[in-house]
């Protein structure tokens, strides 16, 4: 009887985007994807469903577990069935490639009955991104955010670890999530060599642990540079959020609000079109939930 396995990896929020820098920051929210993957014994065939969205392409499933089999030269060997669950909007900015590279990685390693270290796993998730054609940088900061939880900043184009640092818990994230998707292969990257001056500065403050003024600043900037209004960040701050700005490549806005400015902050959100997403930070690594 072939192995099965299923775990789950944390969704994550954008600080400082890299796609400009090829150095982010992110951080861990409260938001998941399952993965459940089946080890069959047809080499070379993998087949993936995302079953919360299923006319989402499964391809980076699909060659998240392709990587992992190739790292343990298993590639003619077995083949696979993964099936993903989630409660991340798919498009939006809001890691939800990140999360499920991560979840599905995790789920194949231990249906092999395999070990890996956790840096060497998500980076196979990230070259399952490449692979897939779903990323510019790699996402590697997002990645990291996903799979640990809690801050971090990265040096994407070295794919190092910088700092991890954790989170107060006392805090919320209100997300203001269109409708409409933007996937990050068809974003205009051909401004951002223009904002790279100010993105690095954004990239400073959040070294020097002023995470909140890096995450509003780099939105405005983002924002401007992918032409997208930057009024709900505004007003979001305006209602007393502790920061406020798009969410990797949006369409999404994150903001973090204390518990006092929830009801505020919620209200000037709901002003605008699209689905209000309340969460919490998220402190927790990936985890193996079955086998």
């Amino acid at each position: 009887m072939w192995e099965k396995a299923e775990a789950t990896a944390h969704g994550a929020s954008t600080i400082v985007n890299a796609i400009a820098l090829g150095s982010g920051a992110a951080f861990g929210v409260d938001l998941w994807t399952k993965a459940a993957v089946r080890i069959t014994e047809e080499p070379n065939i993998i087949k993936g469903e995302i079953k919360s969205d299923p006319v989402e392409n499964p391809i980076l499933i699909e060659k998240t577990v392709s990587r992992i089999f190739r790292h343990f030269n298993l590639e003619k060997s077995f083949g696979a069935k993964v099936e993903t669950w989630s409660n991340i909007p798919a498009a939006r900015g809001l890691k939800s490639s990140s999360a499920a590279s991560n979840a599905v990685a995790l789920a194949t390693v231990t249906a092999l009955n395999k070990k890996l270290g956790d840096l060497t796993l998500v980076k196979l998730g990230v070259d399952a991104a490449f692979d897939a054609k779903v990323t510019i940088t790699g996402a590697f900061d997002d990645a990291c955010a996903s799979y640990f939880g809690g801050i971090v900043i990265t040096n994407n184009l070295k794919r190092k670890l910088l700092r991890r640092i954790p989170l107060p818990h006392d805090l919320t994230i209100l997300f203001h999530v269109p409708t409409k998707k933007m996937y990050t292969v068809d974003s205009d990257i051909g401004r951002l060599q223009n904002v790279r001056p100010m993105v690095k500065l954004a990239y400073k403050e959040a070294l020097k642990g002023n995470y909140w003024t890096a995450l509003s600043l780099n939105g405005i900037i983002y924002s401007s540079a992918f032409g997208y209004d930057p009024s709900v960040a505004m007003d979001a701050l305006d209602a007393g959020a502790l920061a406020a700005g798009l969410c990797g490549k949006g369409p999404a806005v994150t903001a973090v609000v204390s518990r006092d400015k929830i009801d505020p902050v919620k209200t000037a959100l709901q002003r605008y079109d699209g689905e209000i997403l309340q969460t919490k930070l998220n402190h927790e690594k990936a985890k193996v939930n079955s086998k």
